[in-house]
């Protein structure tokens, strides 16, 4: 087992895709947090994320997995990869649900649009990833339900499983080993798009009430982005993504503007010490999370 975990990180760091340890049998990082960071090797300036760390150096991909048999992580924004993730329906859903695939077929028909052939890895649930090579223009994000229900994406910011990693339902199987295709533009555009956003008018109602809302709103901005600012080390992440949920809802009630709560929130993770590619997905993930989640349910008096 560890011999064909090996082989699978050299196969994927060969490639030019650069790779990270996982638990083994899951799929789960296994390299150190932010709070136990010995602040040596790739952390000696600073705790570095996952995508930071991962490594296509054959030496150092030989002596982690002789440690242990750790599935393969693949850091696909470093690969200069966008993977589209297509699970099947859950067991909690509604008979007649659509798996990823089907939906992701349906969005092709709708828009009168293709997808090439490309590198496809079957996982242990029934669901498939399909590899595109990023284009050029705007940066893609990890995020999920942009093309639909069931179907996520990992790109910067995230990692997927790699073929050949094994979890107690299965394993990451390589079922098409043509060469990766370019991401097409139509599919590069809708995942770089900025979220719509359905909302009531900005401070919609009038007399005192309007007032109130504007002053409770103003204060929630403030007080997040200072949450965000003075949130200790090891506590940051956490700190932000509970302060863009909190105002994503004020975003979908129409109280607040997106990008005045973008711009507080930015300011607040780097006066915390974030860095951009720290920060960036973090917020937005949280903020398009909670806008979907809480939609405006403001009444007009």
């Amino acid at each position: 087992m560890n011999d064909s975990l090996l082989n699978a990180a050299l196969a994927a760091a060969s490639r030019g895709w650069p790779v990270i340890p996982l638990r083994p049998g899951t799929k789960v990082n296994a390299l150190h947090s932010e709070t136990k960071c010995p602040r040596t090797g790739d952390c000696t300036d600073g705790h570095a994320k996952p995508e930071q760390r991962a490594t296509t150096d054959p030496d150092r991909i030989h002596a982690a997995w002789a440690t242990r048999p750790f599935n393969v992580g693949l850091a696909t924004g470093p690969a200069g990869l966008v993977v589209i993730d297509l699970d099947p329906p859950k067991a909690s859903d509604p008979p007649g649900t659509l798996s990823g695939t089907q939906i992701l077929d349906a969005l092709c028909q709708a828009t009168d649009e293709t997808l090439p052939p490309t590198y496809t890895v079957t996982t242990p649930s029934g669901g498939r990833h399909l590899y595109f090579t990023a284009p050029p223009g705007p940066k893609v994000r990890s995020n999920q339900d942009i093309l639909g229900r069931h179907i996520d994406h990992r790109a910067w910011g995230g990692y997927v499983v790699a073929p050949g990693s094994t979890i107690p339902t299965g394993t990451y199987t390589v079922i098409d080993d043509r060469p990766v295709a370019q991401l097409p533009g139509w599919m590069h555009a809708k995942l770089t798009e900025p979220p719509r956003i359905k909302a009531s008018p900005i401070y919609a109602l009038v007399g005192p009430s309007a007032g109130r809302r504007a002053n409770y709103a103003s204060a929630a901005l403030r007080n997040e982005e200072a949450n965000v600012a003075r949130a200790p080390e090891g506590t940051r992440n956490a700190a932000l993504v509970r302060a863009a949920r909190a105002l994503g809802r004020l975003v979908a009630s129409g109280d607040l503007d997106h990008a005045v709560v973008d711009e507080a929130l930015s300011r607040g993770a780097e006066a915390a010490g974030l860095k951009p590619y720290e920060y960036r997905s973090a917020i937005t993930s949280a903020l398009n999370w909670s806008i979907r989640n809480n939609p405006s349910s403001r009444q007009t008096a």
